[in-house]
């Protein structure tokens, strides 16, 4: 019997994976395809990705640096309101690969990870719990003393295992262009139903465009995607879609199970990026979760919550500021635009001494 079954081998899968096997735990993961594939997530993060990547990663990954944003409450052709710091404030890499480097640091520490494993069923019982998975060899069941769900918005663990859904989901979509582009400014676009829409330069790998809105909305996020790409006047390819989860529903653990990253919607309100919020969130699992006592699980709940109740809170402040009437978005980013000193992570550093610097520099 495994320690810890861990159902999805994205970054906060094999994060999680990686810490618990490094502290001597037997640990299974199972991911149902290739890792990596299908992608449905953008490529734009922190600088602080490289605290939780092994040494060279950057070197492999790193595609793009960037240095600010430009804010438009229109569409493309639109004014622009530039945001921006005297650094590299975040990094634009290869998605796929650091879902395949993670994975494969993961199996380096120890973690038994399975590629092909579609997992169907998951039973808590009292002293175990048991997943049930599709392999390439027909039906397989697995006993573990925990399962640990890292499958994403659309959570197979968290429906199995009756845990609450996230207060709300985007649609997401996203595909690339062959345009050749080093500019270290990404573009932001106010524009769609709620929340964005983006264009993200990749350097010799083209560009990104992306956009989220609520699902059912009228136009879909599809039609609405097919429009901002025609005002940018650009061909796109390797379309991509997925859902978004917005806001971490009151309990992510049940009597032998845990939620981690987009499962337990760890994201970013304002951006829907969660990379390095799962795998903060998975260090802290790493850190509290005993398998032989699942009343650390609650530990779990306290020590992850503690770290990013806030960041989140106020994310979802300054989310809001996507639906104002235009005009306001307008004069609101005429006046904040120029220097910053906020962490594209961090809304708490919109009060930070550096963010106070930013604003007394203009003068």
């Amino acid at each position: 019997m495994y320690d810890f079954v861990v159902v999805g081998a994205g970054p906060a899968g094999s994060r999680f994976a990686r810490r618990t096997a490094e502290a001597g735990h037997d640990v299974l993961v199972l991911e149902r395809g290739e890792v990596g594939k299908p992608l449905a997530c953008s490529g734009h993060v922190s600088t602080d990705l490289w605290e939780f990547t092994p040494p060279g990663a950057r070197e492999q990954l790193l595609q793009n640096e960037i240095s600010g944003a430009r804010f438009h409450a229109g569409g493309p052709g639109s004014d622009a309101h530039l945001f921006y710091k005297h650094e590299v404030i975040s990094n634009v890499i290869d998605r796929v690969g650091l879902d395949k480097i993670l994975a494969d640091t993961a199996r380096k520490a120890g973690a038994d990870l399975r590629e092909n494993h579609s997992v169907t069923g998951v039973t808590e019982r009292r002293d175990r719990v048991s997943v049930v998975a599709q392999t390439p060899d027909g039906t397989e069941t697995f006993e573990g003393k925990i399962v640990v769900g890292c499958d994403g918005p659309v959570s197979r663990v968290r429906r199995e295992c009756g845990l609450p859904e996230p207060k709300e989901k985007l649609q997401g979509v996203l595909a690339f262009s062959e345009e050749d582009d080093p500019g270290e400014y990404v573009d932001v676009h106010l524009t769609a139903p709620t929340f964005f829409a983006w264009r993200i330069p990749r350097g010799e790998a083209g560009v990104e465009y992306g956009l989220a809105a609520p699902p059912g909305s009228e136009p879909t996020a599809r039609e609405l995607f097919d429009e901002f790409v025609s005002g940018y006047d650009v061909e796109t390819s390797h379309f991509c879609a997925g859902m978004i989860p917005i806001g971490p529903p009151k309990r992510v653990t049940g009597r032998r199970s845990l939620l981690i990253g987009d499962a337990a919607a760890q994201t970013k309100p304002f951006t829907g990026g969660g990379i390095v919020y799962g795998m903060t969130a998975a260090d802290h699992a790493a850190a509290t979760v005993d398998p032989d006592d699942p009343s650390t699980l609650g530990d779990y709940e306290r020590a992850w919550r503690d770290d990013l109740r806030t960041e989140i809170r106020l994310g979802a402040w300054i989310r809001k500021a996507y639906s104002l009437p235009k005009p306001v978005q307008n004069a609101g980013l005429g006046t904040l635009a120029g220097e910053i000193g906020v962490h594209m992570d961090k809304p708490t550093t919109i009060a930070s001494r550096e963010q106070l610097k930013a604003l007394l520099s203009r003068k």
